[in-house]
């Protein structure tokens, strides 16, 4: 019993209480973080007591929701009552408590989840490694040598290693797909907007979606499905009412238009990336193939406006405390600083040019399906790697496939994928926006062929 739909069953049916799982949970927590550096901070306190409320409901009868019991952890960017929220940095650390919790954490709370900490991540969320000078590095559980990804790396770890069932982390431009790739679980970003941002420390505001992570593809939908619905307190929020994907998670797929994303998709990935993809088109019967046009231009595009907006957010502190950023970032947002604005601007007008492409390409395909990382997990340290030949950079690289498509917003779900005497690989399932219901369909089917699979790190 290490999924979330199955631990709310449990708890609801009265066969473990909500404490008995909290307590498990914190003591695996315990046990296994000062290794992993999962977490930043553990709610013990706070979560027990929570526990201890849903028992009291499910006593009196009354039904304390969905996710009754179940343990959950956030990125440190997303705000929680009573915490400061570093958002993985040093200098919001002297920042007053959050007054309430962002919207996607009551929500949570509210279905009955168990909040029993933050988590580790790259500072500011501009990162893919979680190498945080700050807070020290996230270890893969697969790996302990190897990083776990980035930004959203505690996140993804955790989850990997078994210490909760979900979490949440942010994507700007990869940063839940690639540690869910690197660390062989399921990472979810939804459409640009379709989930509230309220309350969550933004890093670039246009680009800036959250999401979850978990291990099963159920455990998923339910999650996404807990979090839909508009919210005035994120102006970006969508007010298209909420589309239930559980209801059609095991529906037919068989007149699902599918294809794989070649060109600049397979180019620069390594052969076992490649072979993952292969594995889970040929599981669904794909063939076919279909080109993202200029999408090394996105990328770059994806990189202007990331740069340019960061550092816009964080300039005063550029100018009068450069020293307290975590280098690696520092040095990334003072180029960024000095980004030309006809730059920013010509960015976002190929945004739009693109994401018009992509419209004519969902006129003939569902779903596409690409590699989420050009290799598995790097080791820790690990400047650069080797790639057609070609010794790149490890950092920016590890996004060369995830920033094409959030740079339009797309809604992506990285699955994870196992090949013979190799780490965790990951594949996107990729659809037109506000399709998330089709791409976890397409999952579903993969999961019930044991095609994709999320299994309990032992690192």
């Amino acid at each position: 019993m290490n999924d979330v739909v199955s631990i709310a069953a449990a708890v609801h049916r009265g066969e473990v209480s909500a404490v008995e799982v909290t307590q498990a949970a914190l003591a695996r927590i315990s046990a296994q973080n000062p290794q992993l550096n999962c977490f930043t901070t553990i709610t013990a306190e706070t979560a027990l007591r929570d526990a201890a409320k849903i028992d009291q409901e499910i006593a009196q009868g009354k039904n304390p929701g969905v996710l009754a019991g179940v343990p959950f952890a956030v990125k440190n960017l997303y705000d929680i009552a009573g915490l400061t929220t570093l958002a993985g940095s040093k200098i919001n650390a002297e920042n007053p408590p959050a007054s309430q919790d962002a919207t996607a954490v009551a929500r949570l709370k509210q279905a009955g989840a168990i909040l029993v900490g933050a988590l580790n991540m790259d500072e500011y969320a501009y990162g893919f490694v979680t190498e945080n000078s700050h807070y020290g590095v996230t270890h893969n559980p697969h790996d302990l040598q190897r990083i776990a990804g980035g930004s959203s790396g505690g996140s993804a770890a955790a989850v990997a290693a078994g210490l909760v069932p979900l979490t949440l982390g942010s994507d700007t431009n990869g940063s839940i797909r690639v540690p869910a790739a690197l660390c062989g679980v399921l990472g979810f970003k939804p459409t640009y907007g379709r989930l509230s941002r309220a309350g969550v420390a933004l890093f670039s505001s246009s680009l800036d979606h959250v999401g979850s992570f978990a291990r099963s593809v159920q455990d998923i939908a339910t999650v996404f499905d807990v979090l839909q619905g508009e919210d005035d307190r994120d102006p970006v929020c969508t007010q298209r009412s909420p589309e239930l994907s559980i209801p059609q998670l095991y529906h037919d797929i068989s007149a699902v238009r599918m294809a794989i994303a070649d060109d600049y998709f397979t180019q620069g990935a390594s052969s076992q990336a490649l072979a993952a993809v292969q594995k889970v088109a040929e599981a669904l019967s794909v063939t076919d193939y279909v080109t993202l046009p200029e999408a090394h231009r996105a990328r770059a595009a994806a990189f202007v406006i990331t740069a340019s907006e960061g550092a816009n957010l964080h300039l005063e502190n550029l100018k009068s405390r450069p020293q307290d950023f975590d280098p690696a970032t520092r040095d990334r947002f003072l180029a960024g600083a000095l980004i030309p604005s006809s730059w920013y601007l010509q960015a976002q007008r190929f945004r739009t040019w693109y994401g018009d492409r992509l419209r004519e390409i969902w006129q003939n395909v569902d779903i596409i399906l690409a590699p989420t990382t050009p290799i598995s997990a790097p080791l820790i340290g690990q400047k650069t790697m080797i790639l057609n030949g070609e010794e790149i950079l490890v950092r920016p690289h590890l996004g060369l496939f995830t920033q094409p498509l959030s740079f339009i917003g797309l809604p992506v779900l990285s699955v994870p994928v196992q090949l013979p005497d190799s780490l965790p690989l990951g594949v996107q399932i990729i659809a037109a926006p506000y399709n998330e219901a089709l791409i976890l369909r397409v999952a579903a089917v993969l999961e019930s062929q044991g095609v994709i699979s999320a299994k309990v790190a032992v690192g």
